[in-house]
């Protein structure tokens, strides 16, 4: 493992300040803070010039530094953060050491929700927002222009909820746990109804189905949502996710926290590309062949949405969950062909899998949902993995993610720009 190999620098042997800087992957004045905290001691050379370092001492504190994700290694390797809320591995993924398939299976996402902050059961979980809360984001997002996307109106909503929360400098577990089981439902709440035969009670899949299509939802359907809620709940260090610890991090509060996440998972690469399958989709069904829509995707120089992770060799364990539901569903079949006629003729030049992307696109396809669903109910479920994560971050270090960065501009002292 990368934690074993050795550094160079036998026992007894001394380092300059650059030296021990570029055995720790930081920045030479960023040595003197390790100093400053103990973590390092220094010695001045002969003539009392400049500062020496014990070689083994500073190797030792670089190995820390790698267990502990504290850095950069400055020879290329990633961020590593210890988390004991996922762990993906061998094509599977598990929630504090739970199957999360089988944990979405059996419990609702308020439960797998409740799982993932406390790491204990709490059955019949449910999760309700005050009115005044949700009035309060309600009047926020709607003074949004029509067109705006879901992202914009979660961002809002998150904010507009913050600011009538005189508690949200509370960073106690207790409050913030408090905060969380509000937050996710005043979100929900506050996006407008396109459906209005619901009210605000029950499961969240319920309230969110009444934001998200105009049909009524059978039972299979609501299963089919309530556990892609519980599928996306988390997914170790996304993107997104990384960006709410590192708020957290920073002491933000949990609505700002959340605010960081909702930022990143805009992207297409990111809670975007869903929609971007659901569009896929719809085109493949109104060719009524995938391999035409393949080819002007490729053509134009387009990755084909909903194909492949990076995680995961094979089929995507959440693509393979929401599947199984969905072929329950008898008005899901043309859009789950679609979804397998997608993957047969990519696979013909690319060894790719189907991705949740894709399984999200079915079911939003197939329930009459616009294509911005998708990215409505990802960003959804994902606030519970953003809320375990920031309280996993409030009881570390502050500041610790705080990575130096590599500087490659010209050297100083440079003259003026005239």
């Amino acid at each position: 493992m990368r934690d074993q190999e050795p550094l160079p620098g036998p026992a007894g042997q001394r380092l300059s300040t650059k030296e021990a800087a570029e055995l720790l992957g930081v920045k030479p004045e960023t040595v003197y803070a390790y100093v400053s905290r103990g973590q390092l001691s220094s010695r001045r050379v002969p003539g009392g010039r400049g500062s020496t370092f014990d070689a083994k001492e500073v190797e030792a504190l670089a190995r820390r530094n790698r267990r502990a994700g504290g850095g950069s290694s400055g020879s290329g390797g990633e961020l590593s953060v210890r988390t004991r809320i996922t762990l993906i591995e061998a094509d599977r993924y598990y929630f504090r050491g739970v199957d999360a398939i089988e944990l979405a299976a059996r419990h609702s996402y308020e439960e797998v929700a409740e799982w993932l902050w406390t790491g204990r059961p709490r059955p019949g979980a449910t999760f309700t927002a005050p009115e005044a809360a949700v009035a309060v984001a309600r009047r926020a997002v709607n003074a949004l222009p029509e067109h705006a996307a879901p992202t914009d109106r979660l961002r809002v909503a998150a904010i507009a909820a913050s600011a009538a929360d005189p508690l949200r400098f509370d960073l106690s577990e207790e409050a913030v746990l408090g905060t969380a089981r509000v937050l996710i439902p005043t979100l929900v709440a506050a996006l407008p109804p396109v459906l209005h035969d619901r009210d605000d009670g029950g499961p969240l899949a319920h309230r969110l189905w009444t934001r998200l299509s105009g049909r009524p939802a059978d039972d299979a359907s609501l299963r089919a949502l309530d556990t892609a809620l519980a599928l996306l709940a988390d997914h170790d260090l996304a993107a997104s996710t990384l960006a709410v610890r590192v708020a957290a991090s920073a002491r933000a509060h949990p609505y700002a926290a959340v605010s960081a996440g909702l930022g990143v998972i805009e992207g297409p690469l990111h809670g975007a590309a869903g929609g971007l399958a659901h569009k896929l989709l719809l085109d493949v069904l109104d060719q009524g062949s995938a391999v035409p829509v393949i080819a002007d995707e490729l053509r134009a120089g387009r990755r084909i949405p909903g194909l492949g992770h990076r995680l995961y060799p094979g089929e995507d364990p959440r693509a393979r969950a929401l599947f199984g539901l969905l072929e329950q569903i008898p008005g899901a079949e043309p859009a789950l062909a679609a979804a397998h006629d997608i993957v047969a003729t990519t696979a013909r030049h690319a060894p790719l899998h189907a991705n949740v992307d894709l399984a999200l696109a079915v079911l939003t396809a197939s329930s009459g949902m616009p294509a911005t669903a998708a990215e409505t109910i990802f960003a959804a479920a994902r606030t519970a993995g953003w809320i375990a994560h920031a309280l996993e971050e409030y009881g570390e270090r502050p500041l610790r993610m705080r990575p130096s960065g590599h500087y490659v501009g010209p050297r100083p002292p440079q003259p003026l720009p005239e």
